[in-house]
């Protein structure tokens, strides 16, 4: 449950912690350092050169998804800027990083839906570095050209929202995949299961950081268009995460048969041509298989169908 306690700058920064330990998580991708006291949240932020309103706009809004501040023209964007690039390195420097040597240690290196597993967290990273990599490279210095009183003409930031669905959707499908249908035995049980829980925080974590972005950072974002363009031109950013549609509709035998054409390594004509009938008829069976699954990689789809007995996983090429 979150914290309802709306925190001020006369606040004892120590006391936000004893309240929220979440919140140590953003003290280093503030800039904020250990070792502050009894001094409030403001006399912390004055020292470390860090905008108070900011600061208390984030952690309110992730300690209970407060929207206390109502003027966006208040937040602080170098701030929120360098908050969000430091929360990248800390997900993609060590906290990814981190979760994969615990799956490492807690799968059989020689089995190889373990190593299906492995690759299946693999993508995720990819999917995940790539889409921080585009903020870093193209928001951001949009972002900063705003704040120098340009005018891109090159971006428009609508496409930002782009970038958040299919991310914490792998995170979500290597979580299930794992509790579903990945066996362990009773010495790399306990390991599995921390390693589960520091997945369920990462997809806690990426959540937050991008409900972050859309409800704080992109606002101010549009007050700085606001500000810089003199016919008030209006960039529409939509939200950052959506949800998937969720199904337990069981498969067709007809989906069936294409779910081990595409562990097959077919293509949409191929299948077509296998099964006699057309690529669109094909399209359409795969859209139903992710929406009903929930899963939408090569990797997810190839565990699935080992561990349903659809393919033999000798027969499965790694």
């Amino acid at each position: 449950m979150k914290n309802q306690k709306m925190y001020e700058p006369e606040d004892k920064l120590i006391n936000v912690i004893s309240d929220n330990y979440a919140v140590l998580q953003s003290l280093g991708a503030f800039g904020i350092h250990l070792g502050f006291g009894d001094k409030t949240v403001e006399e912390v932020c004055d020292f470390e050169h860090v905008d108070t309103y900011t600061f208390l706009a984030v952690v309110n809004f992730t300690v209970n998804g407060s929207r206390s501040f109502d003027e966006p023209s208040k937040v602080s964007v170098p701030t929120l800027m360098h908050y969000l690039k430091e929360s990248h390195e800390y997900f993609l420097g060590f906290l990814l990083p981190s979760i994969r040597r615990e799956l490492e240690e807690g799968l059989d290196a020689n089995d190889n839906l373990a190593r299906l597993i492995i690759k299946l967290f693999d993508e995720y990273q990819r999917a995940i570095r790539n889409h921080m990599q585009y903020e870093e490279k193209t928001v951001f210095p949009y972002v900063e050209a705003l704040q120098r009183g340009e005018q891109p003409e090159d971006y428009d930031v609508q496409t930002y929202s782009k970038h958040h669905s299919s991310t914490d959707r792998k995170l979500s499908e290597l979580k299930n995949i794992i509790i579903k249908y990945l066996p362990s035995d009773g010495l790399h049980n306990n390991q599995l299961t921390a390693t589960l829980y520091d997945i369920y925080n990462c997809e806690e974590w990426l959540l937050e950081h991008a409900a972050v972005e859309e409800q704080i950072f992109i606002p101010a974002v549009r007050e700085l268009e606001r500000k810089s363009r003199q016919n008030d031109v209006s960039a529409k950013i939509s939200n950052i995460i959506s949800k998937a549609p969720t199904s337990d509709d069981a498969l067709s035998d007809r989906e069936k048969d294409v779910i081990v054409a595409l562990v097959q390594g077919m293509t949409n004509k191929e299948i077509a041509d296998h099964l006699y009938i057309s690529i669109n008829t094909v399209i359409t069976h795969r859209r139903n298989i992710a929406k009903k699954l929930q899963i939408h990689s090569a990797a997810g789809l190839t565990i699935y169908a080992i561990v349903n007995n659809l393919v033999d996983i000798s027969s499965v090429k790694l």
